[in-house]
Formats: C-alpha cells, sequence, structure tokens
C-alpha cells in the first residue's frame, strides 16, 4: 500500500496524469461520459462543462501555430467545433438539471461578431480562417456587407427630408411662380395658333390674353395670413376661378419643422411614462 502512494506522489506520475488530462483520457473512473444526459449530478455537470473550456481554450491557442501544416489545421478546427457540440450539450443537461443557464451568451463568432452564412453553425478559429477556400468565403461575407452599406448609404440621403424636398414650399418661392407664369403664356399662345390654323382664322388675329385675376372675392384676409408672401397671390389669382373655396382655402399647408416635431415626441414620450409610473402606483397600493 505504501508503494502504491509513493508512486501517486512521485513527479512522473503527476506528469502522466497532466499530460492525459490535456489529452482528454484519463483513467477509466475518471474519463468523462460520453452522453451528457447520462450524468444526473449538477456538480459533475459543471465539472466537466469547464473540462471541455479547457481543452477548447487549448486548441484554440494551438491553432494560432504558424507551424502547422494546412491538414492539422483542418483537423484542430474539427476538434474545437466537435468540443463546442459537446459543450452545448452540457450546459442543456445543466438546465435541464435546473443550473445556470450558459447557452444566453454567443460566443466564438467570426471577425465581424456574425455567423458565416451557409455553414450551419461550424465555425473559424485562428489559421482556419486563412485556409484556401475559408478566405474567399469571409472575403465574399465582406464585399456583400460592403455592397449592402453602399446601398444604404445612398438611400440614407433621401430621409429625414424635410418638406420643400417633396415640393411644400413651391409657392413661396417668387422666381417658380413667374417661371410658371410665363410658361402657362407660352402654352397658351400655342394652343391658340392651333386653334386658329383648325378653324382657318386669320394670322394676324391676336391672341387673348389669359384671363387671370388677382383679386380674390374676399377682400380682406382673414388674421394671421402674410399677405406679402407670394403663396398668398397664387391662391388669390386660383380662387377667382373656384366659386366655392377662398383665398385661404388654397393656401399650401404650414409644414412643422424638425424642431417642432421633435417637441410634440418628447412630449408624448414623457406623458406616457408619467401615465406608466402612475398606473404602476395604483396598482401597487
Amino acid at each position: 500500500m505504501a508503494r502504491n502512494e509513493e508512486k501517486a506522489q512521485s513527479m512522473l506520475y503527476r506528469f502522466r496524469e497532466a499530460q492525459a488530462a490535456e489529452l482528454g483520457l484519463g483513467t477509466r473512473a475518471d474519463r468523462r461520459p460520453r452522453m451528457a444526459s447520462a450524468c444526473k449530478s449538477l456538480r459533475e455537470c459543471e465539472r466537466w462543462r469547464g473540462e471541455i473550456l479547457r481543452e477548447i481554450s487549448r486548441k484554440v491557442s494551438k491553432i494560432q501555430d504558424a507551424g502547422l501544416t494546412d491538414y492539422e489545421v483542418r483537423d484542430l478546427n474539427d476538434e474545437i467545433n466537435r468540443l463546442m457540440r459537446e459543450k452545448r450539450h452540457w450546459e442543456n443537461q445543466i438546465v435541464a438539471l435546473g443550473g445556470a443557464n450558459y447557452r444566453r451568451n454567443v460566443a466564438m463568432l467570426d471577425d465581424d461578431g456574425k455567423e458565416v452564412p451557409g455553414t450551419k453553425g461550424y465555425k473559424y478559429f485562428g489559421r482556419a480562417k486563412e485556409l484556401p477556400g475559408v478566405r474567399e468565403l469571409f472575403q465574399s461575407r465582406k464585399n456583400e456587407e460592403e455592397e449592402e452599406n453602399k446601398t444604404l448609404a445612398y438611400y440614407k440621403k433621401f430621409l429625414n427630408q424635410g418638406p420643400s424636398y417633396y415640393g411644400d414650399l413651391d409657392e413661396t418661392d417668387g422666381k417658380l411662380l413667374e417661371a410658371e407664369r410665363r410658361a402657362e403664356d407660352e402654352e397658351w399662345e400655342e394652343m391658340y395658333t392651333n386653334i386658329k390654323e383648325a378653324l382657318g382664322l386669320p394670322e394676324d388675329a391676336p391672341a387673348p390674353s389669359i384671363p387671370r385675376s388677382e383679386k380674390s372675392k374676399s377682400s380682406t384676409p382673414p388674421a394671421g395670413i402674410d399677405t406679402s408672401n407670394p403663396a398668398y397671390a397664387h391662391a388669390q389669382a386660383a380662387a377667382a376661378y373656384i366659386s366655392f373655396l377662398d383665398t385661404p382655402d388654397l393656401l399650401p399647408p404650414k409644414m412643422p419643422t424638425r424642431a417642432e416635431m421633435e417637441g410634440v415626441l418628447l412630449d408624448l414620450k414623457k406623458k406616457a411614462l408619467v401615465e406608466e409610473y402612475f398606473g404602476n402606483d395604483q396598482m401597487a397600493t
């Protein structure tokens, strides 16, 4: 008996035990079960999960070695993924036994923090990302994201535009109204020329002017309306042709500014928070 205790305390014996643990061997009594569901002890499940994590850490460090061949890198990467699957089985068993849920935190993703598409959960570590075929996979993923970012940047310039982008402030531009008036005169002259040719009227017959009215049916504008605005004159001229509308009815709507919209949204959020706070207090009482 004393001989066995001395053997267990020897330096060579402890070295062999550490080497076997590193390789995942161990003794028969201390060997990790093949099926996680066969272990019914929460403490043992936590122990085997920790052992798998240590093995993964050692292999991830080893796969960074530049002296490894491509075949060795592929084998190491396969072993790491096998250990990752085994770790998930032990984590599921820990949850089934009432332990902590380690599956909430997703780790071991690619460089951009995303899972490589089309690999069904297979991950690449260290030098495995530089293997032939794998490098092109990551590059294609990067190119797709760059194209998506360019498309998003192109359409972003059309977002959060003010009313001027949609032409709601065109009526306030005096130059634009004058250009529209000239275009109307030219089109009126062209149409009258076509009518003269069709009816056989004399060519020197002068074209009548466009019937425009600069006065509105309501001589006194309502309070709060800026009559110096070019939009008011345009609406006043249009109201002369429409019997059931007045000048104020044809004015463009007043668009709220960005600051006004932000103020309205802020007031709504404050109101919702106050209602939620007092509603919870009433429920508590």
